[in-house]
């Protein structure tokens, strides 16, 4: 693709740049489903209204430890202002690289010596191994950005998130002052788990 500019002379200057198609990472599950991942960015807002509108409310209360009716303009705002460091949300795409299916939240405390994370799925997606493929992903980017240990606080009521967690190596133990939570760990510092 070729654009026009002007040099400081005022006179044309042709500059080719190559049109990038996608900036996201392609992912493939082990049952051959294919997405593509990448960090939020504030333009993602419109898309991320319409993924939670996909979330059953079982799910938004499992990822956000309570019963809320939707995803408000405040929470998108937290979602998508990111700092890119100590907090990330990392976005699954569809191959089209417009429809959001699933969001990781990544917080982590001044150190980086823990950082929580938060996974939920568009309803539709479920059940492709995609959870796995996702949280796989963000746990090397964690690794990568230098976090040393992964946390994941969920409802004992979700099973589904629990055995998954537990099946990549994250360690479980109640959490403090509320019995009805679990806290999941993942030492970082270790090798990352056998997909």
């Amino acid at each position: 693709m070729s654009v026009s500019t002007k040099n400081p002379a005022g006179s044309a200057v042709r500059e080719t740049h190559d049109l990038i198609v996608s900036k996201s990472i392609p992912l493939t599950t082990r049952s051959g489903f294919e997405f593509h991942v990448r960090p939020v960015v504030p333009s993602d807002e419109a898309a991320l209204t319409e993924f939670f509108s996909h979330v059953t409310k079982d799910d938004l209360r499992f990822r956000f430890l309570s019963p809320i009716p939707e995803v408000g303009k405040e929470m998108l705002s937290y979602l998508i202002n990111v700092d890119h460091d100590h907090k990330e949300d990392f976005l699954a795409l569809d191959i089209d690289d417009k429809t959001v299916i699933a969001s990781a939240m990544i917080g982590a405390n001044e150190d980086k010596s823990v950082a929580e994370v938060a996974i939920v799925v568009h309803a539709d997606y479920k059940h492709r191994g995609m959870s796995w493929t996702f949280l796989e992903y963000v746990a090397s980017e964690a690794r990568r950005s230098g976090i040393k240990k992964l946390q994941s606080i969920e409802s004992r009521e979700n099973h589904a998130a629990i055995e998954l967690e537990r099946e990549m190596g994250f360690t479980a133990k109640s959490y403090p002052g509320d019995a009805t939570l679990i806290l999941l760990e993942l030492d970082l510092t270790c090798s990352s788990p056998e997909a």
